[in-house]
């Protein structure tokens, strides 16, 4: 791994994050020596019983709030509660990003078949669901090698870690922001393949329902697809039981184009995000609920 550039990084931060660093690679290490079936059931009953008790599951209750007006209070904190564990499994397993894929069950890969063609240029769409890093790696060894876009971490020497754990997966790691835009339109042009989870808070992009509410949704896929009119493949990561998966690649969505940019765009992209709210629903646990995913005024208290 290369030395990140600190050079800009305020000594009390910088420290911080050298302690950060120091307490990640501890973790890491121990549970690597773990087998993969330990770490994740450690990982899992550690976070499932600190994880409920920490002031960001306000957040997710909230949240659940909005999506699940209808289930209980008891329902809605075993779902925390299984979120916090399904996370905890997820830390538990990054040391063994690189077997994990033969844990995955794969279906779908009929659906992103070239019969012999030339490559071309493909988005896949995902979500933080299950085990979210698994999905490049699965399609890596079934020979589907993507680009993945990620959100660097602060932390410059964590992200060092998480890019080392993610080495087996992804062909590439494109930034989020501007210049990761510029490198994804880049891969596409040369025929590419370029994986993004979709379901992530934004402050810009375009609003755009989810489970009922306007949320802030990144439309550059969308453009991307009737620009470079390449496939939009929704793929879909469940877990199982225990460290084992599903993955399952869907049929491309069937994109309509018509004289008005905005309103394909704002098609696809509620499509997508209903996808992904059906997916959620079927197994609320698995998703990532302590992100603040719609705007602010949605977690203001009277």
């Amino acid at each position: 791994m290369s030395s990140p550039d600190i050079s800009d990084i305020p000594w009390p931060k910088r420290l911080r994050y050298m302690l950060e660093t120091v307490l990640a690679y501890l973790v890491y290490g121990a549970l690597r020596i773990m087998p993969l079936d330990m770490a994740s059931g450690f990982g899992g009953r550690l976070l499932s019983l600190v994880g409920p008790r920490m002031g960001i599951s306000r957040v997710a209750m909230k949240n659940l709030d909005l999506a699940f007006p209808e289930k209980t209070t008891a329902e809605k904190r075993a779902i925390v509660k299984g979120m916090w564990e399904n996370l905890g499994r997820v830390i538990g397993e990054y040391p063994h990003l690189h077997r994990i894929w033969k844990n995955v069950e794969m279906t779908g890969l009929e659906n992103v078949e070239t019969s012999g063609e030339d490559e071309k240029a493909t988005i896949f769409i995902s979500a933080h669901l299950a085990n979210w890093e698994v999905n490049a790696i699965a399609a890596r060894k079934a020979g589907l090698p993507i680009h993945l876009v990620y959100r660097k971490p602060n932390n410059p020497w964590v992200d060092g870690l998480l890019r080392h754990a993610r080495a087996s997966g992804a062909d590439g790691h494109i930034p989020k922001g501007r210049e990761g835009a510029r490198a994804i339109f880049s891969t596409l042009r040369r025929g590419g393949a370029v994986g993004v989870l979709i379901d992530q808070k934004l402050n810009e992009g375009i609003p755009v329902p989810f489970f009922g509410h306007d949320a802030m949704t990144a439309d550059a896929i969308a453009q991307f697809a009737l620009s470079l009119r390449c496939p939009l493949h929704p793929t879909r990561m469940e877990r199982l039981e225990g460290a084992r998966f599903r993955m399952t690649i869907y049929p491309a969505l069937a994109i309509s184009r018509s004289d008005d940019r905005d309103v394909d765009t704002l098609k696809i992209m509620t499509e997508i995000n209903k996808i992904v709210e059906d997916w959620v629903r079927a197994r609320p646990e698995q998703w990532l609920w302590i992100h603040k995913r719609w705007p602010e005024s949605a977690y203001k208290t009277d």
